[in-house]
């Protein structure tokens, strides 16, 4: 079962940046802007990162909402005073991260409070097909997969909307490469054939025709 994390950032850089990293890392994200965007969130979430200082009021201010839907707590915040780190921590944060912040330490941290509360998923599956965040590595059948960082990118953006369409350019924007670039248009539908014969019908990705790609959980 994969996490659900929702971040409330009104810094659109720092909810892009963070969004996509933990995307990457295998979790499912909802962004909020505000706290109106983030109490009309429907779902409950395994944890929720909040900003202190939003633009219709207060990060804690959705503290109680939060946690009644079943989110552990961490506060990411330019705002540093004792005062306000106390208030998180008696509110029940679980942790407290001020601005400006090294990602991995911060990515880090997200994985120790979500073992904390028993709500870390180390794998991810869909069809026949199990993929393990931590390790990097996809297994069909138990056996591994030998995929290239691109397909396993691919991979990951299929299982993390499952049986959900996504068009080519939601899909092209998950995948760019390590250096920056993005993938071209024209060379999608190459990567996708070369990740369905690799994984031999384990998934049925299926071509939505006029509108995108669907991975189906069978």
């Amino acid at each position: 079962m994969s996490v659900s994390v929702i971040l409330v950032e009104d810094d659109a850089i720092i909810a892009s940046g963070l969004t996509y990293a933990l995307q990457q890392a295998g979790y499912l994200v909802t962004h909020a802007k505000d706290i109106k965007s983030a109490k009309a969130a429907s779902g409950s979430y395994d944890l929720a990162i909040l900003d202190v200082g939003l633009p219709d009021g207060s990060g804690f201010d959705l503290v109680a909402d939060l946690k009644a839907k079943g989110a552990s707590l961490l506060f990411l915040t330019a705002v540093d005073d004792e005062g306000n780190i106390i208030r998180a921590f008696e509110g029940g944060a679980d942790d407290y991260v001020t601005k400006p912040f090294r990602l991995g330490e911060l990515m880090a941290r997200i994985k120790a409070a979500l073992r904390r509360r028993g709500g870390q998923a180390d794998s991810l599956s869909i069809g026949q097909v199990t993929v393990s965040p931590s390790e990097g590595k996809a297994y069909k059948d138990s056996a591994p997969l030998d995929l290239t960082a691109l397909e396993y990118r691919l991979l990951l953006t299929f299982i993390n909307n499952k049986n959900q369409i996504l068009s080519r350019e939601q899909i092209l924007s998950q995948i760019w490469d390590s250096a920056g670039i993005f993938v071209e248009d024209n060379t999608l539908t190459v990567y996708i054939k070369r990740l369905r014969d690799k994984l031999g019908g384990a998934i049925n990705i299926e071509t939505i025709r006029g509108m995108g790609y669907r991975a189906n959980d069978n």
